[in-house]
């Protein structure tokens, strides 16, 4: 996935602040906080995560509304005011962007600047998701029929992209990524997806973790590139297919732990996904979402897709 964005991007480290505290200063804001961002008609989601490095020093990530994670220059906590701030990647101007902001009982509030405007942001916990016991699955149901009924447009434009023809959902850009009806909590999903040459696609698990779709025969691993849970987990094993072939998803998504099969191959192996990915519909992660296929990027085939929800 790769987008014109407000709020996206990656770097390579992690980052810090020496800061002169004692042990415990930041226990308040650690760990990994859902955020919403206000803008003057609509909200979008990101999501950020606060390490210790030392005792004296914090480090964070962040992910914005599009892109992948992005990791801070600098962080820091002082008499209960937070400050990080990350890299551009496809935001208008040069500077980084600083979130300021400041704890409210277990919640966040702040600022960002952005693109010249100022926006009210806030955070929630993020919930850990964790199982007692992996689900009892009920039996697949298709989600193609012979139109787009389960489906909607995530917008009102270029409506008309999808169609439907042989038991073949088709993207056609310029197009907008599409959503089921349903929401979704814990699911098996299995689908067949084709794209030509050049393309890039993915498929949002609750419609917040995209599992990226592209072009990638032959390149090397990596977790913005075919199979990964986009930004966050990489592939173990090369399991394309050259583009123009028809190729098999079958993902299994329990909480947060994801395992996801390529081709027969089991690349993703049980793993916990962080948070949210560039481009989710919402930062609502304790609540059941839809699947959304991607289709704002290049054209791509889908078909035989199957969910089989957990009983």
């Amino acid at each position: 996935m790769i987008r014109n964005a407000t709020l996206a991007g990656t770097a390579v480290l992690f980052a810090t602040i020496a800061q002169t505290a004692e042990p415990g200063f930041a226990d308040p804001v650690l760990g990994r906080w859902d955020l919403t961002v206000e803008s003057s008609d609509t909200s979008f989601p990101s999501w950020l995560e606060i390490r210790l490095r030392t005792e004296e020093q914090l480090m964070a990530r962040l992910v914005g509304q599009f892109g992948s994670v992005r990791h801070a220059t600098t962080v820091s906590y002082r008499n209960e005011e937070l400050m990080v701030s990350v890299p551009v990647q496809y935001e208008r101007g040069t500077e980084e962007l600083v979130f300021t902001g400041s704890r409210r009982a277990d919640s966040l509030i702040g600022l960002v600047d952005l693109n010249g405007s100022t926006l009210p942001w806030s955070g929630a916990r993020a919930p850990s998701l964790e199982r007692d016991a992996e689900p009892a699955w009920g039996q697949p149901v298709p989600l193609i029929g012979s139109d787009l009924s389960g489906w909607r447009m995530r917008q009102g434009t270029d409506a008309g992209c999808w169609s439907v023809s042989d038991g073949i959902l088709k993207a056609t850009p310029p197009c907008v990524d599409i959503v089921t009806d349903r929401e979704f909590d814990d699911f098996q999903l299995r689908l067949e997806f084709r794209y030509p040459p050049g393309s890039n696609s993915g498929v949002y698990l609750r419609g917040r973790y995209e599992v990226q779709i592209q072009d990638d025969y032959g390149k090397a691993l990596d977790p913005l590139r075919l199979g990964g849970i986009y930004g966050f987990i990489a592939p173990t094993d090369d399991a394309a297919r050259p583009a123009g072939e028809w190729q098999i998803y079958e993902i299994q998504l329990v909480g947060r732990r994801v395992t996801v099969i390529l081709n027969g191959t089991e690349i993703i192996s049980n793993q916990e996904i962080p948070g949210i990915t560039g481009g989710a519909l919402d930062s609502h992660e304790g609540s059941p979402g839809p699947l959304m296929l991607q289709g704002d990027h290049g054209p791509i085939e889908y078909r035989n897709i199957f969910i089989a929800t957990g009983q």
